[in-house]
């Protein structure tokens, strides 16, 4: 199966006014939370002289230290593309000691909550770059998987759960392709269902099940007549397809004959000679010859094909191909 995620325009990039904005931003909010680990040295110091610490600002500076240390060790690894889960915890740790040690030292409920609000400012500022940098290296690696929206967990929860559940088995980054893939799965049911009627998931071959759940490649197709070589060949050594004896379900049940791919493409190009292109789709060329939407999809990509390649679109006469009498 074939699938077209749809192409999302990307994010442009940042105008120069907007760069200058985002400089003066980072500065401002290092200097924050840095004045929010300096606030907290006294407070730090004192728990530590009653720890019993022969010097007590070595806690309060060796805390401090290591809480930029680890943001930028753990911006610098998603750079790298080697992000490691447990070093952007570890400034949160500590910043979470300090600020249990400042709220202690305040003796009034709001000069705790004050005490304890700033140093939780650094912390707050190193996810929001750690979230940036994770979002464009994500982007530019194609490894960051793609949120689900939050509507439709809400409208539609064990479709989307199991969406979910696909994308991440399978790698599937991108929401766009993982939707793409879920339409074309719902059609392989379709079809399915209208081969092997409601028993089709016990009378479906195991393999065709198995791509059906993966979500690879739709079980439809490999039931369908071969598309046919290019025109080009198909006049150099002309010869007759070898046809697959139609399979016989009790579901579905036909009197007349069935139509090989050759025959459909012929009435598929005298019925859409003067269709434009848009004009042109899958489910139009399914209720013109009334056949399968598989079949349908086939011709429709035949056709824009030889459109494509500019050779006119009129019906093949088997008889062209043989020397006539006639013409002499």
């Amino acid at each position: 199966m074939t699938t077209h995620p749809v192409d999302r325009p990307g994010v442009p990039p940042l105008t120069r006014p907007e760069l200058g904005l985002a400089g003066i931003g980072a500065l401002a909010a290092a200097g924050v939370g840095a004045l929010g680990l300096i606030s907290s040295f006294a407070a730090v110091s004192e728990a530590a002289a009653r720890w019993g610490f022969t010097s007590p600002w070595m806690l309060p500076v060796g805390i401090d230290v290591a809480i930029p240390v680890f943001t930028v060790a753990n911006l610098l690894l998603i750079r790298m593309d080697m992000a490691l889960a447990w070093v952007r915890f570890v400034p949160w740790v500590l910043t979470l000691i300090t600020c249990g040690l400042n709220v202690a030292a305040g003796h009034e409920v709001w000069a705790k909550v004050a005490h304890g609000t700033m140093p939780l400012l650094w912390v707050v500022f190193s996810e929001i770059g750690a979230h940036i940098y994770a979002v464009r290296i994500g982007a530019a690696t194609g490894r960051r998987m793609e949120k689900i929206r939050f509507s439709r967990w809400l409208l539609a929860f064990p479709s989307t759960f199991a969406l979910w559940r696909r994308m991440t088995l399978w790698e599937i980054t991108s929401y766009s392709e993982a939707l793409a893939r879920e339409k074309e799965r719902q059609l392989a049911r379709a079809d399915l269902r209208e081969t092997y009627g409601r028993a089709w998931r016990t009378k479906t071959p195991r393999r065709e099940r198995v791509m059906l759940r993966m979500g690879a490649m739709a079980p439809g197709c490999e039931q369908d007549t071969p598309a046919p070589p290019p025109a080009a060949k198909r006049l150099a050594f002309p010869s007759t397809p070898k046809q697959r004896p139609p399979r016989q379900t009790k579901a579905k049940a036909k009197g007349g004959p069935q139509r090989t791919f050759e025959e459909l493409l012929s009435e598929a190009r005298t019925l859409t000679a003067s269709w434009t292109d848009a004009e042109l789709n899958g489910e139009a060329v399914r209720t013109a010859l009334h056949c399968s939407a598989a079949n349908a999809r086939k011709l429709r990509d035949a056709l824009k094909t030889e459109r494509a390649d500019g050779r006119p679109l009129h019906a093949v006469n088997p008889e062209d191909e043989t020397p006539t009498a006639e013409a002499a």
